[in-house]
C-alpha cells in the first residue's frame, strides 16, 4: 500500500515544485507581455489582449473588426513575375530619355552622389513598384511624388528597363562567405525580425525586394526609421514594418553601414 502525501501536497518537495513553477509562470508573462513590450519606442498600453498578441507577433484585431476597416491599403501594386524581364532595346532607349530628369538627385549613370538611392542595376521590378506607389500616393515624398504623376504606366516600365539595364552599382551580392553582422545572417528570431539576406541579395531575392549593396548609408538608415514610426506604409502585409519595428538605432546603423560599405565606388 503506497504511503499516503508522498506523492501529493504534503510532500514538502511536490509542495516547493508547484510554487516554484508558478512563480515563474508569473514572471514570464510579466516579462514578455508588459516588460518587453513596453521598451519598444511604439509601445502604447492597449489592454490585456493587446499586450498578449503583440508578445505573440499577430494581430490583436481580425476580419472585419473597425480597426481592419480603417487599416490604409499598403500598396495597389501586384507583383508579377513578368515585371522582372529584361526590357527590350527600343524600351531602354525611352527609358534613358526620360531619366535625364532624374540626375539631379540619382545621377548621370544611376550613382547617387546624394543620399538618394543608387538605381544602376536595381531590380525593374522594383522600380517599377515604388513609382507606382509614389504616383499613387502611398509613398510619400513631395518631389518625387510630383515627377511619378506625369509618368504614364509605360513611362515606368521604360524607366525601369533602363536602370536596371545600366552597369550594376553593386560589388558581389552578400553570402554567407563572408562576416555578417547578426541581423544580416540570422535577424532576431525572438523578436520576429527575418535576417536581411532572406529577401535581400544574392542569397534568396524576393520579387520586389530591392538590392541594397551599396546603397547610401544616411539613405538606409532614414528608411529603416521611417518604417520603425511608421511614416512609411507601402510595403506588402508590413513586411518591413515588422522588421524594423523592434530594430534599436544602434542595430540600424550597423545594418546599414554593412550595406553602404559594399559599394563599388567606396560609399
Amino acid at each position: 500500500m503506497r504511503e499516503s502525501g508522498t506523492f501529493g501536497w504534503g510532500n514538502p518537495l511536490v509542495r516547493w515544485s508547484i510554487l516554484a513553477l508558478a512563480g515563474l509562470s508569473v514572471v514570464s508573462i510579466l516579462v514578455g507581455f508588459l516588460w518587453l513590450p513596453s521598451v519598444h519606442a511604439d509601445f502604447s498600453a492597449g489592454g490585456v489582449w493587446a499586450s498578449i498578441c503583440r508578445a505573440a507577433g499577430v494581430p490583436s484585431s481580425w476580419g472585419n473588426g473597425a480597426a481592419a476597416k480603417q487599416a490604409p491599403v499598403a500598396t495597389n501594386v501586384v507583383l508579377e513575375r513578368s515585371m522582372a524581364n529584361a526590357g527590350t532595346a527600343d524600351a531602354i532607349g525611352r527609358g534613358a530619355t526620360l531619366a535625364l530628369n532624374c540626375t539631379m538627385c540619382h545621377g548621370a549613370q544611376g550613382l547617387s552622389s546624394s543620399d538618394a538611392p543608387n538605381l544602376a542595376g536595381q531590380y525593374p521590378e522594383v522600380i517599377i513598384k515604388q513609382l507606382q506607389d509614389y504616383k499613387s500616393g502611398k509613398r510619400s515624398s513631395a518631389i518625387m511624388a510630383a515627377l511619378a504623376q506625369r509618368l504614364s504606366d509605360k513611362d515606368i516600365d521604360d524607366l525601369a528597363a533602363y536602370y536596371a539595364y545600366l552597369p550594376k552599382a553593386r560589388t558581389a551580392p552578400t553570402t554567407y562567405d563572408e562576416s555578417l553582422p547578426t541581423l544580416v545572417r540570422v535577424g532576431a528570431p525572438l523578436r520576429n525580425i527575418a535576417p536581411c539576406v532572406s529577401c535581400h541579395g544574392g542569397i534568396d531575392q524576393k520579387l520586389g525586394a530591392p538590392w541594397i549593396e551599396g546603397m547610401p548609408k544616411d539613405y538606409l538608415v532614414h528608411q529603416l526609421k521611417v518604417f520603425r514610426s511608421g511614416d512609411r506604409r507601402n510595403d506588402s502585409e508590413a513586411q518591413m514594418r515588422n522588421v524594423a519595428r523592434s530594430m534599436t538605432d544602434t542595430e540600424i546603423d550597423e545594418v546599414a553601414l554593412f550595406y553602404a560599405r559594399k559599394a563599388t565606388n567606396g560609399q
